[in-house]
């Protein structure tokens, strides 16, 4: 059973996928501070693209009834929480030059709504982050094969007391400069490859932080 629900959403696991993009969301990440001055929560939500999200319904809608149940998302999210744990759940955040981890969400939550799948959870740091110096956070699959998409600068958000006192800045990498810097680094080897290279970050839209 878990086999068959890991290879439903490979396109989630980039262990089982070649590493570029297949797979498309729309996101937004909000960055919660609080009183003690540290940041305390992020919390994000995925809408992914409708022929992903088809493919994902074709699976794990059980009765047939075209949508996705109560039960039905609970494993989808379920899945996605399980599988996506070795991989910090896409969120990347540096601190100082230090690279820090997240906690296991408590659950992700699973909608399918006007033919598209949301998803949305809330990870919380593994360890103290102040908010002090300069903080990177990014949301990006280190291999490539999905697409985490900030359309506008207002879905890398803050809320806080504590986080007014920090200059907000959201970085958005021109891709043909990436790809001009990086030609010797760029190859089909780095495409194909199964594991990743994480060069992906290259590419990522991150929110900046100076506190």
């Amino acid at each position: 059973m878990r086999k068959a629900l890991l290879l439903a959403l490979a396109a989630l696991f980039p262990s089982l996928a070649e590493a570029h993009p297949h797979v498309f969301a729309e996101a937004r990440l909000e960055v919660i501070s609080d009183d003690a001055g540290n940041i305390a929560e992020l919390r994000n939500v995925w809408r992914f693209d409708e022929v992903f999200s088809s493919s994902v319904l074709m699976d794990f809608d059980k009765n047939k009834n075209l949508k996705l149940d109560p039960d039905e998302a609970a494993t989808v999210g379920q899945t996605v929480k399980d599988s996506l744990a070795d991989y910090g759940y896409y969120m990347n955040i540096n601190a100082n030059g230090k690279e820090l981890k997240v906690a296991q969400p408590d659950t992700i939550n699973v909608l399918y709504q006007d033919g598209k799948l949301l998803m949305f959870f809330i990870v919380k740091p593994a360890e103290p982050l102040p908010l002090k110096g300069r903080i990177l956070l990014g949301v990006w699959d280190p291999t490539f094969y999905t697409s985490i998409d900030f359309n506008r600068d207002e879905d890398m958000a803050t809320d806080g007391k504590a986080i007014t006192a920090c200059k907000r800045t959201v970085i958005r990498p021109d891709p043909d400069e990436v790809m001009k810097q990086n030609q010797d680094k760029l190859t089909a080897a780095f495409f194909d490859d199964p594991a990743g290279t994480n060069m992906s970050k290259l590419f990522a839209i991150q929110l900046e932080l100076q506190c």
